[in-house]
Formats: C-alpha cells, sequence, structure tokens
C-alpha cells in the first residue's frame, strides 16, 4: 500500500477501496515492468502473487526481493506467477534489480511493475486518502486462476513480508479449492487439516457417529480433523 495525500480524492478513493475485497475480480491493467510492458489479463488460468513495495532501493524491500526470488520455484510448483510493484520509475526498478544480481548473484525471476502515477495502487485500494497516515504499507494480494481476489495480506513498511507464508496461505487457499477442507491454526503441509462445519443437524449426528470409522478426530462436535491424502501433494497441492 502506497501513502496518498491528496485530499481531492479521498471520496473517490474510499470508494474505490471499498471494492478490493476478497471474492471480488482484481482489476485488470497493463503497465510497464522490468520485462515490458504486462497486462494482469496474461495470467489468467494460473494464480498469481501480486506483491507491492514503496520504492525501489529501500532496505526492507530488498530483502523481500531477494526472499521472493530464492522461494520463486515453490511458487511455479503451484502453478502460480508473481508481479512486484514500486511507486518508482522502470529505470529505478531495473538498477534496482540488476545492482541485487551484482551484489547477490541472484536474478530476480519476475517482472515489477512501475507505478509512477500510482494509477494501480489506487485501482486496488492501496492509497492512505487520511492525511493524518502518511507511512507506507506493503499489500500483497493472492489472485486465483479465474481472476478472483483469494486473500489480501497487508503489513507496515518497517516488517518484510514472508514468502514462507505467502506460499503457506496459498497451500490453503488451494486445498480448500480442490478439496474443500479447511486448515487450522498454524497449518503447514502435512499437518491435518479440518472438515468445514456443519450444515445440518443430521450431518453432526453422521460425522460423531462415524468419526472412527471415517477417520476422523473430533475433539469438539464442531471442530473435526482429518488427514489429506499428502501423496497427491508432497508439499505441492498441484492444483491447475
Amino acid at each position: 500500500m502506497i501513502s496518498y495525500n491528496s485530499l481531492n480524492n479521498i471520496n473517490q478513493l474510499q470508494k474505490r477501496a471499498e471494492c478490493i475485497t476478497i471474492g471480488r475480480l482484481a482489476p485488470d491493467f497493463i503497465a510497464l515492468s522490468t520485462f515490458g510492458y504486462i497486462k494482469l489479463s496474461d495470467y489468467k488460468g494460473k494464480w498469481l502473487l501480486i506483491a507491492s513495495s514503496p520504492s525501489a532501493f529501500s532496505n526492507v524491500a530488498t530483502t523481500e526481493i531477494i526472499d521472493a526470488a530464492l522461494n520463486y520455484d515453490k511458487i511455479l510448483e503451484r502453478n502460480a506467477n508473481m508481479i512486484g510493484l514500486t511507486a518508482d520509475t522502470n529505470n529505478s526498478n531495473l538498477a534496482w534489480v540488476y545492482d541485487i544480481y551484482q551484489k547477490t548473484g541472484i536474478t530476480v525471476p519476475f517482472p515489477i511493475i512501475s507505478d509512477v502515477d500510482l494509477a494501480i495502487s489506487e485501482m486496488y485500494g492501496m492509497l492512505n486518502p487520511d492525511k493524518m497516515y502518511t507511512e507506507t504499507v506493503r499489500s500483497t494480494f493472492i489472485i486465483d486462476p479465474l481472476g478472483k481476489i483469494k486473500a489480501i495480506y497487508i503489513v507496515p513498511s518497517t516488517s518484510g513480508k514472508s514468502f514462507n507464508e505467502l506460499i503457506r496461505m496459498l497451500d490453503s487457499i488451494q486445498i480448500k479449492q480442490k478439496y474443500n477442507l479447511d486448515t487450522p491454526a498454524g497449518w503447514k503441509q502435512g499437518d491435518p487439516v479440518l472438515l468445514p462445519n456443519a450444515n445440518s443437524y443430521q450431518e453432526i449426528i453422521d460425522r460423531m457417529n462415524n468419526e472412527e470409522a471415517s477417520g476422523y478426530h473430533c475433539p469438539f462436535w464442531y471442530v473435526c480433523y482429518t488427514n489429506l491424502n499428502t501423496e497427491n501433494t508432497g508439499g505441492n497441492t498441484g492444483i491447475k
């Protein structure tokens, strides 16, 4: 998320921000990036992470980009891609990724958008319309193959995102979409998952009467664990 201090646009920004919620279609765009011009619609049919940073050559953002590059193979394994975004020029972003390569030998394998005019940041509700709050924060959007926003992850400017956590979140969302199973607090690949909440009294009775035979573990009638067939996932949900 990028801060924005123009009070003339408060009403417009508030209206747009209200539309950017989980379940909505991600707004399409075309933008100049370190890979040339790209469109959001180019990624239809794949999962996508859009991760913003306030600027190139900043301390926290540099560690995030390196973390993302080191974890990018895991993102690709999940039929996903990633786009970075800064409010800097494309030349600044290019110089930044080249500097990272020169200093570390790490190639940034995904495009970084130049959002100098803040048009994409505005579309995605990443602008702070309140003049009192000028600190920038970092937003990541997880978008499914149909173009719907499945998660929005926001941290303050001084806190770097964890791409291990974002991948864990992506795994959880993909498991829900493929198997209709939920994931408990602290869940990671290979851990037991949760049956969805029961929708009827009869479903509760059936679960409790067949708990052992069905391989469920229900410490509460409304909390039932089960095991996912990890042979089909193995740390990679493989969801297309």
